[in-house]
């Protein structure tokens, strides 16, 4: 027997990949736990709802992170990041989509994989919670700067 006999495809290809296609599984996700019962942590469509609010506290952050650069870039502080550096100070909108493109894409991966534990101990959603902090830290720190330069003119 031939393989072309054997073959009960309809023709259309179910594997084309379309927006179409990404909309409707965000929408309607799969699975919300593993296939298997020894499944504890596994790689699912459902994420946590409760990642939604630490994940846009970070793009507000990465926002006002990147506003309170360019303000001490005015009192002559330089930017120690050496990608954005790339665009500071001559290209302000190529800085910013880079930035939250950058900082977006680090997202998804993070989201992507907060179901997992690295290096057999640390939570995945952990992680995101951890840069979450670093950011509050970061603000912190370029407000201070700013009220250093405040108070020293």
């Amino acid at each position: 027997m031939s393989a072309t006999a054997v073959d009960r495809r309809s023709g259309i290809e179910r594997r084309n990949i379309t927006l179409a296609a990404y909309w409707h599984g965000a929408r309607n996700p799969r699975r919300r736990g593993g296939r298997r019962v020894s499944d504890h942590r596994a790689i699912i469509d459902w994420h946590s709802p409760g990642l939604l609010i630490p994940v846009f506290s970070i793009l507000g952050l990465c926002v006002l992170d990147g506003l309170l650069t360019v303000i001490l870039m005015t009192y002559g502080a330089r930017e120690l990041n050496p990608v954005m550096a790339l665009f500071l100070p001559h290209n302000l909108l190529w800085f910013a989509l880079t930035k939250l493109a950058l900082t977006g894409g680090g997202l998804c991966v993070l989201v992507a994989c907060s179901r997992m534990r690295f290096f057999r101990t640390i939570r995945g959603e952990a992680i995101v919670y951890g840069v979450l902090g670093l950011y509050v830290w970061l603000i912190a720190y370029e407000l201070r700067m700013l009220d250093f330069i405040a108070r020293s003119a």
